[in-house]
């Protein structure tokens, strides 16, 4: 199975695109929703996360409490790499299983966040990154998670730079502009993939 990696920074746009993907036929497996669901209770993600954290971390209804966690980790370096050593692991293995059993797609859409930082490069036949300007990203960021400026700003530096990251891609999308300009972009990499995908025509 041909396996893209789409990358970009936090609140670049690659939900949207990879919807934009999956609606073309491709199938997408995105590492946030792995993660997220390794985190609900009864899973290995919750139990250490607790143990790690302490019961203050759970509203009321015995979930993790997923804001506050991510105000923990972006405030506290050594609990940040703690938790990716503990989920990426598994959260690897999920998706080398998941697109082990992918086989209706013409090529898989892998989401992650951290390809370059991380070992899920080695899932990938292709990099494709999204580029927007960080004024947006940050427009994005403090209204999509309520959050202050301050505090994007401290996520997006924890992160590799935007400048690195569409250098050491294959493929572009710039997402600042309308729907209607990621929409073209995207149908012409589905193409491009498509070929890719196909032993007999790439």
């Amino acid at each position: 199975m041909y396996v893209v990696g789409l990358t970009g920074g936090i609140a670049s746009g690659k939900t949207t695109i990879s919807d934009i993907f999956s609606s073309l036929g491709a199938a997408v497996i995105d590492t946030d929703v792995v993660s997220r669901s390794l985190l609900e209770p009864k899973q290995k993600g919750f139990h250490k996360v607790v143990e790690k954290v302490g019961k203050s971390i759970l509203l009321d209804n015995g979930e993790i409490d997923r804001r506050a966690l991510r105000q923990l980790i972006f405030s506290d370096e050594k609990l940040k790499h703690w938790l990716e050593s503990i989920l990426h692991p598994i959260i690897l293995t999920e998706c080398r299983e998941q697109i082990d059993l992918t086989e209706s797609s013409p090529y898989v859409i892998l989401v992650v966040p951290l390809l370059f930082e991380s070992d899920f490069k080695s899932l990938v036949d292709r990099v494709l990154a999204v580029d927007c300007s960080k004024e947006i990203q940050l427009k994005r960021l403090t209204a999509r998670d309520e959050i202050s400026v301050d505090f994007a700003e401290r996520i997006i530096s924890q992160q590799i730079s935007n400048e690195d990251r569409i250098n050491r891609a294959d493929d572009i999308i710039l997402n600042n502009g309308e729907e209607s300009e990621l929409i073209t972009q995207v149908n012409k990499l589905h193409q491009l993939y498509s070929l890719r995908s196909d032993p007999g025509l790439g």
